[in-house]
């Protein structure tokens, strides 16, 4: 089987339901930032110092993949959807950190290698939510899905600043 299928030559692809949509579908939009989101994140990985970061990214790179299928099966399951339980792992990953690292102001991102491409993926999660956001207003996307979306932000933030905390450069502006 070639990668080459040629079936999108003319603006369309196909779900994993089967169904064909525009590229610029909405959906398409939404799986496709989370795609470009866990390719940056891929890219942090290998940019951060501390293993436990490391291995956060790579647990989190996980739970994208999850995403992305969640977001491009419109009415066939596609793997294990998004949970409330897995909301909460990062919520409480995130308050660990910010139990450790308190933050006394604005701070000036991108300090270290593995913070700034930390501080990427936060701002293309970002921009993946707000497709996500778009995309449920005009269709069914689980409340798990997005709560869990909009608190990946957050904890993308406290892993960028624990790897500058551990680098001895966290910098308030």
């Amino acid at each position: 089987m070639s990668i080459v299928t040629k079936s999108g030559d003319e603006g369309r692809t196909s779900l994993f339901s089967g169904e064909r949509v525009w590229k610029d579908d909405l959906r398409v939009e939404a799986y496709g930032t989370v795609d470009e989101l866990s390719s940056f994140l891929g890219l942090a990985r290998h940019s951060c110092r501390l293993a436990e970061t490391r291995a956060a990214i790579e647990a989190l790179q996980r739970d994208l993949v999850r995403v992305a299928g969640e977001l491009a099966s419109r009415g066939r399951a596609f793997g294990r959807p998004l949970l409330p339980e897995d909301e909460e792992r990062i919520t409480r990953a995130t308050k660990a950190l910010e139990e450790r690292i308190a933050l006394k102001g604005f701070v000036l991102p991108g300090m270290t290698p593995g913070s700034a491409a930390l501080d990427v993926a936060r701002s293309v999660a970002r921009r993946a939510e707000r497709r996500i956001i778009a995309l449920s207003r005009e269709a069914e996307v689980g409340e798990p899905l997005r709560q869990y979306v909009n608190r990946l932000s957050d904890y993308l933030f406290m892993l960028a600043r624990s790897e500058e905390a551990s680098a001895g450069l966290l910098t308030y502006v």
